[in-house]
């Protein structure tokens, strides 16, 4: 059948569900100041510890086709440019105008930044909220600040108290902490607080090995347990959300062992004290983290990096944590690290993955534009913005 004018009219167009709607990045870290050859810059899209292959690269993945297609045009290139054009754009333009360009294309309105992860090679919280240009808050890793205080020369006797002093002092002016204890030794541990006699016994055996390398990092288990209890009680007495590390993310963790199902007693043991508890990125166990927010009424999640890193494919994720997540339990990170494309992609990727999949709502009779729009404000702003205590 021919298409008249009027045919085209009748046809429903995609509703922009994010006009006017700035996105709170509820978890994201610093990025580089220096400007980067391709080689560091590939690393940079990449989990992997190492480099490529030889003769492949790390542009050829999903998030390679992602930063051709959606960041060379504020860089003053042809979408898809390739990536050999785009990195010497990098250079051209030099990495203190890369990072503003980018940042301030993201249209986000606020910056949730874990300042714990390598935060001597790249900026700070409120460096970051400078090039960006909007207001930025600090999430403390409560992990890294164990580490500091176990570097001190502090003794084995005085950890426990040294530590939640010095979690009590790095806060004061936070709206959140964060455990990666996933990362160091899984969800499938003891999720009970470890006695004063375990715990002093932990933390001599770690005080041992940092004095006999030089350095170590934190990775037992009692003492991990002890400062996320640590942890969760400050959470609970300033009702901070506590940040969780979930699933997809560096080689040294193991996959199967990330699944936040594991932490069930935990979410259980903490419930009562009624401080949100938030599951990081979660990828491939965002099915799971949606099934923990509807059962659990302080549990919340998000998607996080992966949209950046399934490229193309975006948009199943996205449809994936709305199949049982609740609306009002679900958030927005782009959990960026170093460069300024990956807050702009995350970005990108979750107005047009959410846009699209309310859109096909409202075309099948499933749910009103109003509905639509109110998703869209719950999950880009209005859930963290709620939890974070922001307004205050």
């Amino acid at each position: 059948m021919r298409m008249t004018p009027q045919h085209v009219k009748d046809i429903a167009m995609p509703i922009d569900l994010f006009e006017n709607i700035s996105l709170i990045d509820h978890h994201c870290h610093g990025v580089v100041r220096e400007t980067l050859d391709r080689p560091r810059f590939e690393r940079l899209i990449s989990e992997s510890h190492t480099p490529p292959p030889a003769g492949t690269s790390y542009f050829q993945k999903p998030i390679g086709l992602a930063v051709r297609r959606y960041c060379s045009p504020v860089l003053d290139l042809p979408a898809l440019a390739s990536a050999e054009e785009y990195c010497s754009r990098r250079v051209e333009l030099g990495a203190e105008e890369v990072n503003r360009r980018l940042m301030q294309a993201t249209g986000l309105g606020m910056l949730l930044v874990d300042t714990g992860h390598r935060s001597d090679s790249i900026t700070g919280h409120e460096e970051l909220g400078e090039i960006a240009d909007v207001p930025s808050r600090e999430v403390v890793r409560i992990e890294a600040i164990a580490e500091k205080v176990a570097h001190s020369g502090i003794a084995a006797d005085q950890f426990a108290d040294a530590f939640a002093n010095a979690l009590r002092s790095a806060a004061k002016h936070a709206v959140g902490l964060k455990s990666i204890i996933a990362y160091r030794a899984s969800f499938n541990v003891d999720q009970t607080a470890p006695t004063d006699n375990e715990l002093r016994i932990a933390v001599s055996k770690w005080l041992q090995t940092i004095e006999a390398e030089g350095q170590a990092r934190l990775e037992d288990p009692v003492i991990l347990r002890y400062v996320l209890w640590t942890g969760a009680d400050l959470c609970r007495e300033r009702a901070f959300p506590m940040q969780l590390h979930v699933g997809f993310g560096d080689e040294d963790i193991y996959m199967h062992a990330c699944d936040p199902t594991h932490f069930t007693d935990f979410f259980k043991a903490v419930e009562p004290w009624a401080f949100p508890v938030t599951l990081l990125h979660c990828y491939p166990f965002h099915r799971e983290a949606g099934w923990l927010a509807e059962i659990f009424p302080y549990v919340y999640f998000d998607v996080g990096a992966i949209l950046n890193y399934t490229g193309p494919s975006h948009g199943d994720i996205v449809g994936e944590a709305l199949e049982l997540g609740p609306f009002t339990k679900q958030l927005f990170s782009s959990d960026a690290f170093g460069l300024p494309e990956l807050y702009y992609l995350g970005a990108v990727y979750f107005r047009r993955g959410l846009n699209k999949r309310l859109n096909t709502w409202i075309e099948s009779g499933d749910c009103l534009e109003s509905d639509a729009r109110e998703i869209a404000r719950l999950i880009g702003y209005q859930n963290t913005q709620r939890i974070y205590q922001l307004e205050r």
